[in-house]
């Protein structure tokens, strides 16, 4: 099952959609049943025919006093990709000491004016050099700390300004436009299943310039460990989202121009769309 926060209201799609209009998506979404809540709720409403048209023109991200928070080098990958580019300021060993560590990288990432929806056009620093998108699953968890769902992150990254120095991360992570995030939430009582990919490809000019896939299963941490560090000492009444970290990572070849167009993939979610401004 799915779920679209618009600017006209909640969309559930299932095997037909429906639409919520009278509902608080703060309170909506901070429910440890959200499951079943919403089964129970379309059996006394009538399915709509034009949640295509909702869904192209008026989503919002899937978030509205939530904290959005992100993780950090929680795949091989990444942490190779972050001692390289970090090895001449001295920071390089930090990220093979994370790696390692019983402590994970969380940061926070982004309230919700600095996120946008799938279709928007996140953002790139002026004061950057090398900026790329990172393609991360997404938690969706309440405020007791339950995952309830997932959705598509795009953690925007400027690792000219993160590689000069590790200190630097909260510049090189957080700004205006910095996460792309949707198009939806993907509600499952199941975990999801170890073979599910991740596939990003850029397009500059409708040509591909950039494309790669990776499975979830080559995430060092599961996303429960994540949870659990993330919400040892500190609270969210409405619940929270957690980028799960990326192993997809561009390199030094590769920046990111203006009207770049970034699709992110993975099975069963759907697919984010950003514009570069």
């Amino acid at each position: 099952m799915k779920v679209y926060n618009t600017k006209k209201g909640i969309l559930i799609e299932s095997n037909e959609s429906f639409f919520l209009i009278d509902k608080d998506w703060d309170l909506f979404i901070n429910d440890d049943n959200l499951l079943y809540t919403i089964k129970v709720l379309i059996e006394d409403l009538d399915a709509i025919d034009n949640a295509d048209e909702i869904i192209a023109n008026d989503l919002l991200v899937p978030m509205k006093s939530q904290e959005l928070w992100a993780s950090g080098v929680t795949y091989y990958n990444s942490k190779m990709a972050r001692q390289e580019e970090s090895k001449d300021s001295g920071g390089g060993t930090y990220y093979e000491k994370v790696y390692n560590a019983d402590r994970p990288e969380l940061f926070f990432k982004a309230t919700v004016h600095r996120a946008v929806p799938s279709g928007g056009k996140v953002n790139i620093r002026k004061d950057s050099t090398w900026d790329v998108p990172e393609p991360e699953l997404t938690l969706v968890i309440t405020s007791t700390g339950k995952i309830i769902g997932y959705t598509i992150g795009n953690d925007m990254s400027s690792r000219s300004i993160e590689g000069e120095n590790p200190l630097y991360l909260p510049q090189a992570k957080t700004y205006d436009g910095c996460a792309g995030l949707g198009p939806c939430i993907y509600l499952t009582n199941d975990p999801l299943y170890l073979d599910i990919k991740i596939n990003m490809n850029i397009s500059r000019n409708s040509q591909v310039v950039f494309e790669e896939e990776i499975q979830i299963s080559k995430m060092k941490r599961t996303p429960e460990e994540l949870v659990e560090w993330l919400y040892k000492e500190c609270s969210f009444p409405y619940g929270s989202l957690l980028m799960t970290g990326t192993g997809i990572v561009p390199t030094n070849k590769f920046t990111l121009q203006s009207d770049d167009k970034i699709e992110i993939s993975i099975d069963n979610i759907g697919t984010l769309i950003n514009y570069v401004r």
